[in-house]
């Protein structure tokens, strides 16, 4: 079986459709800035448009534009929302891939590595364990709140973190970076189930939350133990985790901003084994990128736009149609 596979090689079946990994990634580059994120989104509208063809996203892109991800995708979740089911759907199905995407990571970081130590790779066997259990229960949270595999599209961004040949960027990726990341989402999904008065829910996601506590743990000493008296492969360890924590923020949309969708989840983090220099250093790494007021404001501009350039196009079709003329006879 070959050894260091590219996200773009992971196999599915025919439920599930593939989107760029631009999309998830674009905000956590991006200024302040409404102009510039609306120029941003214009110039991926064909790939954002071809990505959710075939699911459940494709009648948010008809109604949103290339502005449906930052409606949909970057404002808490609120039971009282009136869009509050389909955030849920999206996160959920998002988390869902996730795990799915841990598995497959933890799997190649015990097959990726056959000189590392036997330790190691009875904690990745164990993680893949944990990880096909998340799988199984995030399937059926789907079902519980009347989504599926494969509603939505999948990005595969999740899995680049696990793509390193050094054993040691792999898991202060996958198990800092990524895992962290859970705790922070799961965290926030545990305060949603329980405003929301959904047990189910809030005890499965508890769950899941002890796992990756010890999947970050297992992280924080594998980190160690690869870079021990090698101080410049630390920081190089160190340094890759940074990349993907800032990515992981979402342009701000996890950070400890007031206007955070998610926030950063600095009990679980501490209890994890984050220690306060780290959690202070990942605040400052999601504290950029466009605030909830520019992300509002560009997606109420690339909708209008969108809505526009649908009216234009229906316009020219009908005129087509009618030979050219308007219903009054006047040249349409």
């Amino acid at each position: 079986m070959k050894r260091f596979i590219s996200h773009d090689e992971l196999a599915r079946d025919r439920r599930f459709i593939r989107q760029n990994n631009a999309l998830t990634t674009v905000l956590s580059q991006l200024p302040d800035d409404v102009d510039k994120v609306v120029e941003t989104f214009e110039s991926i509208d064909a790939m954002i448009e071809k990505g959710v063809r075939g699911t459940e996203a494709e009648p948010l892109y008809e109604d949103y534009g290339p502005a449906f991800g930052l409606v949909t995708l970057n404002e808490p979740l609120r039971p009282d929302d009136p869009a509050a089911l389909t955030r849920l759907r999206v996160r959920m199905h998002g988390i869902f891939v996730g795990e799915l995407q841990a598995l497959e990571g933890a799997g190649r970081s015990l097959w990726d590595f056959p000189d590392a130590p036997w330790e190691f790779k009875m904690n990745m066997a164990r993680q893949c364990w944990d990880e096909a259990r998340h799988v199984q229960i995030y399937e059926k949270l789907l079902e519980h709140v009347g989504a599926y595999p494969g509603m939505f599209p999948e990005s595969t961004f999740l899995f680049e973190c696990a793509c390193s040949d050094d054993p040691s960027m792999r898991v202060a990726g996958v198990n800092r970076g990524l895992e962290g990341l859970a705790c922070d989402v799961f965290r926030d999904m545990i305060r949603y189930a329980e405003e929301s008065g959904d047990e189910v829910m809030k005890q499965a996601v508890d769950f899941v939350l002890a796992d990756e506590l010890t999947h970050v743990r297992f992280g924080s000493e594998w980190v160690r133990e690869f870079t021990k008296d090698d101080p410049e492969r630390f920081e190089r360890a160190q340094e890759f985790r940074r990349q993907v924590d800032k990515q992981f923020s979402f342009g701000g949309s996890r950070s400890d901003r007031k206007d955070a969708a998610i926030p950063i989840a600095r009990e679980v983090r501490q209890e994890a084994g984050f220690t306060e220099q780290e959690i202070d250093e990942l605040v400052t790494i999601s504290a950029g990128g466009p605030s909830k007021e520019t992300i509002k404001a560009a997606a109420r501009i690339l909708r209008e736009r969108h809505r526009a350039r649908r009216a234009a196009r229906a316009a020219a079709q009908g005129g087509e149609a009618g030979g050219g003329k308007s219903p009054e006879g006047a040249p349409a």
